[in-house]
Parts: structure tokens; C-alpha cells; sequence
């Protein structure tokens, strides 16, 4: 099979930064929206200076004006946007747009009006962020097939390896799964995660 893509969101500093580089992660998530993990694009742009290998930088956000996510893209030099609030189809960014649609009641959400790769994530009250909800990601298992999907919502060490078994998405997300606590990341979990996603994929 291809190879999965591993991402680690909610980067708030250089130590978690570097266990997830030095893990051999794909993508480092960055959040530039109210949360727990938020932290300004100076900040970020200092923690990726330190880094010695550089992977595929992304830009959470809920809700941004387009100007925004210009302004950001250019001051840290982000490569992808993901969009996590009620953003609309055709939203422009300077870089590719990744969108979280959210699976509620056991039903998938509509991705046709958005191009590859979406996210799916679970649905909660407020339609907006990352929940660390797990859902049923067997409802996935054909769109994972037709489409590049990335897959978030609960996932960690323990469970990544089923999920990319079953569904063999373009991507997995993980946030809170590989923390000690919220923004910090835990080398030690952050390694088993990726190697728990690269054991099925070389399988």
C-alpha cells in the first residue's frame, strides 16, 4: 500500500516540534485559532527555526478571513491550511486548503464541493476544533477508497494502527493522543504513534 501520512497538531513548542521531526512525522499542525494549543505565528516561526529537518507545515484555523490566513502563510511560511470552522466552498489561500468535515449521527459529511485531501473528524456541540472523540470509522472505509482522507478524532498509539489497517487513509491526525498534557508532546508516545502507522503500512 502507500504510505500513510502521519500528522502531529497542536505544536506548541520546540521540544514537541523536534520529537515529532525526529519521529519521522509527515506534517506539524500549528494552531492559529482559540484553543488550548494556540500560539502566535512569531512563536512558530521560532520553534520551526530550530528545527534540523523540516516537514510539511500546516495552519489550523476556524473561521478566518482570507486576509488572515495570507497574512500567516507569510510569516511563518506555512505549506498547507486547515480549515476547522464554517468555512465555505472556494475559500482561497495562498497555499492548498485542507477541510475538516465532521461525521455526526453516523452519517458522513458532504465532501464534493472540496478538493483533496479533507479531514474527517468527529461532530461536537459547537461545530468547531478537534474533539479527541473517536467515531466509527468503518463509515469511512469506501470514502477513504475513492478519495484522499485524513483521518482524526481519539486517535493514538494504541488504536492508529487498527484505523489505518481498516481504512488505509491518505493521512492519520493526532493531537491530544500523544500529549502529557495539552500542547506538550510526549517523545515517547509521539514515536509509538508513527511507528504503530509505518509497521502497517510496510506489513
Amino acid at each position: 500500500m502507500s504510505a500513510t501520512m502521519v500528522k502531529i497538531c497542536g505544536i506548541t513548542d520546540a521540544a514537541s516540534a523536534l520529537a515529532a521531526a525526529e519521529a519521522g512525522a509527515d506534517m506539524i499542525g500549528f494552531h492559529f485559532c482559540p484553543s488550548k494549543r494556540r500560539i502566535t505565528p512569531e512563536a512558530a516561526r521560532r520553534i520551526l527555526s530550530e528545527l534540523p529537518r523540516r516537514p510539511t507545515v500546516v495552519g489550523v484555523f476556524i473561521d478566518p478571513s482570507e486576509r488572515e490566513v495570507e497574512e500567516v502563510c507569510a510569516q511563518v511560511g506555512l505549506d498547507r491550511v486547515q480549515l476547522h470552522g464554517a468555512e465555505a466552498p472556494g475559500f482561497r489561500a495562498p497555499v492548498d486548503v485542507i477541510k475538516v468535515l465532521k461525521v455526526r449521527d453516523g452519517v458522513l459529511p458532504d465532501a464534493s464541493a472540496w478538493p483533496d485531501p479533507v479531514l474527517l473528524d468527529s461532530w461536537s456541540a459547537d461545530g468547531r476544533g478537534g474533539t479527541g472523540r473517536t467515531w466509527d470509522w468503518d463509515l469511512a472505509a469506501g470514502f477513504t477508497a475513492r478519495r484522499r482522507v485524513i483521518v482524526a478524532g481519539g486517535l493514538d498509539p494504541d488504536n492508529v494502527a487498527e484505523v489505518v489497517r481498516r481504512l488505509r487513509p491518505f493521512g492519520v491526525d493526532v493531537s491530544s493522543g500523544v500529549e502529557s498534557a495539552p500542547g506538550t508532546k510526549d517523545p515517547t508516545r509521539v514515536r509509538a504513534f508513527v511507528q504503530a502507522v509505518n509497521q502497517v503500512v510496510r506489513s
